[in-house]
């Protein structure tokens, strides 16, 4: 982030762990798309941290759909800005029936029912690439601020 003065220093990077709490325990997220001619489109929506990626579903007709079907990419955050994270990855959408099985019962278990019916809102699973962890408070914005790469 240059021009805002972040340390270079390892030793104050937050750990990995930062980041998967707050992705796991967030209740809303942010789903940032493109279209084909670049036009931005930003919508809220649940999801669930589930073997090291984040699933949702979306109706198959949404702008959100038709974004993700036309690039395959997205950012996706908290609603917090105190403690904030960032992903970008890939998206692809789910038709294993027991995958979806599994990923519902961790969906059902955080939000306390399932994905509305998979067959007109597919499921979709972020494969996270890069993420950003900011706090806000105080120094640790520009002592803390961290940037993982996941590679696969």
């Amino acid at each position: 982030m240059p021009g805002y003065g972040i340390s270079t220093d390892p030793a104050g990077l937050l750990p990995w762990t930062w980041a998967q709490e707050r992705i796991e325990r967030s209740h809303g997220y942010w789903l940032a798309t493109v279209n084909a001619t670049g036009e931005p489109h930003l919508a809220a929506l649940w999801a669930v941290w589930f073997d090291d990626a984040l699933w949702f579903s979306t109706a198959r007709g949404s702008r959100k759909a038709r974004d993700l079907a036309a690039t395959g990419r997205c950012t996706i955050s908290g609603a917090s800005t105190e403690e904030s994270f960032v992903l970008t990855g890939a998206v692809a959408e789910v038709r294993d029936p027991s995958t979806i099985d599994r990923v519902q019962a961790a969906y059902t278990d955080k939000y306390g029912s399932g994905f509305p019916d998979p067959a007109a809102n597919p499921i979709h699973r972020f494969e996270v690439r890069t993420v950003i962890g900011v706090i806000e408070r105080g120094d640790e914005f520009t002592q803390r601020a961290t940037r993982w790469t996941i590679s696969r």
